[in-house]
């Protein structure tokens, strides 16, 4: 394993036990019950002052929530490039095994997701539609800090004109700055739930980056 893989691969682990020791103190640090109906809030003063700072904007957390459905449709495209692989060579062992890794690795994220939604360690500030909602770690938040930095990713290693790349790249960057920066000032989440998402979300794509370039050496 080449030194710039070997430290991928570290960051990624690193970045995963973050999270979890993240998830430790914000259930034991300034635990108070200021969420919605007396509900525990860890760094409670962290995160009330920003909530009070940003304020609640639905119609950024309206536009945000609709942009989430871009992340689905690059994984539903990454899923038809496998399937038609699949289709074409009969092998599920001749399929590119950066998809599948792909493909493993956006399981990965739904059940990390799905582990959060039964046991929600936070609840979101406000009711939406009149209901509390599980809020940590954001969920849109993961979704595109886990699946666009997998489109730049694919692009590098498919595409090679130049202009269409980089047009790419910047698309990604871009979308993904959008979506991040308006869902933690939507008022929709506390801040401690788009720092876990941070965390979550560039631990995966580390560890799956590492998977990658590991698999090809092997090939």
């Amino acid at each position: 394993m080449k030194k710039n893989e070997k430290n991928t691969l570290i960051t990624g682990t690193i970045m995963l036990i973050l999270f979890a020791v993240w998830t430790v103190l914000i259930q034991t640090v300034d635990v108070q019950a200021v969420g919605q109906n007396g509900t525990d809030i860890g760094f409670a003063g962290l995160n009330v002052w920003f909530h009070k700072m940003t304020g609640v904007h639905m119609w950024v957390y309206t536009v945000t929530d609709w942009l989430g459905l871009v992340p689905i449709f690059i994984c539903m495209i990454f899923g038809v490039v496998g399937l038609v692989q699949l289709i074409k060579r009969r092998s599920l062992l001749k399929v590119d095994k950066d998809i599948i890794l792909l493909g493993i690795y956006y399981i990965l994220v739904i059940f990390g997701y799905l582990i959060f939604e039964m046991i929600p360690i936070n609840y979101r500030p406000i009711l939406i539609e009149g209901r509390m909602e599980a809020s940590y770690p954001s969920s849109t938040t993961l979704l595109v800090m886990s699946v666009m930095p997998t489109l730049a990713f694919q692009v590098h290693r498919r595409i090679r004109n130049t202009k269409v790349r980089y047009g790419i790249y910047a698309f990604t960057v871009l979308f993904t700055a959008f979506m991040v920066v308006g869902r933690t000032v939507a008022g929709v989440h506390w801040l401690t739930d788009i720092a876990g998402s941070v965390l979550l979300s560039s631990g995966l794509y580390l560890i799956y980056h590492d998977a990658v370039h590991l698999t090809d050496k092997n090939n």
